[in-house]
């Protein structure tokens, strides 16, 4: 194919660019057409049905800020606000030592190192559902770890995270360390088998200590698997639901209630769609601020780089 000597060099590149490439952008029209009806379209109808006072049924008679107002005033959204942030904190950071240190132990070339990369990595193909229902069962006091223990002869042994209101909410943690860490392991695993073994040679020669050479060498090398991790992690906090339902169904009380939840039980049961798209529509908004400062500084790291 030849090019047409009148066109300048950046018209003639532009050509030959959408003469290769425009045939899969006209195949990908239909695709993006469906994305932004169902998902910018929901959001945007989402967050309209907020502003109206609709119940059983979506409905356009407007009232305002008034579900908002209602929403920070009822104490079960203002707890599970505080709950997925205790959560979230405490899975995200537990998640993220107890997977680096997996990946450590498997690091060192240890023997049967396929056996315990599939045990540890094994959790994480279960569902919350799944999961929910097995630390559901091994934490009820009396089916579970209590009776196990009184059964061995320690009749005082106490262990009722499950039905205790202050607790509740750890044994969520647990549980959703005990299935995330399997994932994390996998992660900082294929970060840390490519770290040059040079640096371990130099540290070993300036014997500089273990945990010193992880903390401050081997972590910032691997900081785009810790972050991705971190995003993952950041994901599944957002969207918690079937692990709570499975587990405690958000009691005893409302103390371990999350927002996702709070949604669903306003949608499906309590027929009140408006309360139930207000609080989904804060969800968004933290989500978007929370997200919006680490896409930021990628986008300027990235622009740096290539400046």
């Amino acid at each position: 194919m030849t090019t047409n000597p009148s066109l300048s060099p950046r018209h003639a590149k532009f050509m030959s660019k959408l003469r290769s490439q425009g045939p899969a952008a006209l195949a990908l029209i239909p695709a993006a057409v469906i994305a932004i009806v169902a998902y910018v379209g929901a959001l945007a109808w989402t967050v309209c049905l907020s502003f109206t006072s609709s119940k059983l049924l979506p409905s356009y008679n407007f009232v305002g800020w008034a579900q908002y107002n209602r929403l920070f005033n009822t104490e079960a959204f203002t707890s599970a606000g505080w709950h997925i942030l205790l959560f979230g904190a405490l899975f995200i950071a537990g998640t993220l030592v107890l997977g680096f240190l997996l990946a450590v132990f498997i690091d060192q070339n240890v023997r049967f190192e396929s056996a315990f990369r599939t045990i540890f990595l094994y959790p994480y193909a279960m569902s919350f559902v799944v999961t929910g229902l097995v630390w559901q069962w091994f934490l009820n006091p009396e089916l579970g770890l209590q009776k196990i223990v009184r059964d061995l002869g320690f009749s005082n042994f106490t262990f009722d995270w499950l039905v205790n209101s202050n607790m509740v909410i750890y044994t969520l943690v647990i549980a959703g360390i005990w299935q995330a860490s399997g994932l994390v392991m996998a992660l900082m695993l294929a970060g840390l088998r490519g770290v040059d073994s040079e640096l371990w040679k130099a540290a070993r020669i300036d014997a500089i200590p273990t945990w010193r050479v992880y903390v401050s060498i081997i972590l910032p090398i691997i900081s785009p698997m810790v972050v991705t991790a971190a995003v993952l992690l950041a994901i599944a906090v957002a969207k918690l639901y079937d692990l709570v339902v499975a587990m405690t169904l958000g009691g005893p009380g409302i103390s371990s209630q999350v927002p996702a939840k709070f949604v669903m039980d306003n949608l499906l049961e309590r027929a009140n769609v408006g309360l139930a798209t207000a609080a989904a529509s804060v969800m968004l908004v933290t989500v978007i601020a929370i997200m919006t400062p680490f896409i930021y500084l990628q986008h300027f790291r990235k622009k740096g780089a290539r400046g």
